[in-house]
């Protein structure tokens, strides 16, 4: 199973853009300290980073997967460049790739 569920931004301020996405749609956020707010919509997460070490340079997609090792594999099989190795985050594992024409994506896989 591949699904899209979760895109990242990068952010000035990751509590002021999930009071706006709160505000102005009504959507549920989480904040995890000052650099790091999830927004949930229906069927995708939105992430706002604020920490200039870890921003994304643009949007990341991040794609949901069972199974993280088959998707690595898969990924470099098409020709896709794994950029950031596989590493924990609260609630799962995920690694970022480059595809050919040179987007970042990521693929995550929740902790069982």
């Amino acid at each position: 199973m591949y699904e899209i569920d979760f895109v990242e931004f990068p952010s000035a301020s990751a509590t002021a853009s999930g009071q706006f996405f709160e505000r102005a749609f009504g959507w549920a956020v989480t904040p995890y300290g000052p650099d790091y707010t999830d927004v949930r919509t229906t069927g995708v997460t939105l992430g706002f980073q604020a920490d200039a070490a870890e921003q994304p340079r643009a949007p990341l997609v991040t794609i949901r997967t069972d199974d993280l090792v088959a998707a690595r594999g898969a990924v470099t099989a098409a020709g896709g460049v794994v950029t950031t190795e596989p590493f924990s985050f609260p609630g799962g594992r995920r690694f970022h790739f480059r595809e050919p024409g040179g987007s970042e994506l990521a693929v995550w896989c929740p902790e069982e």
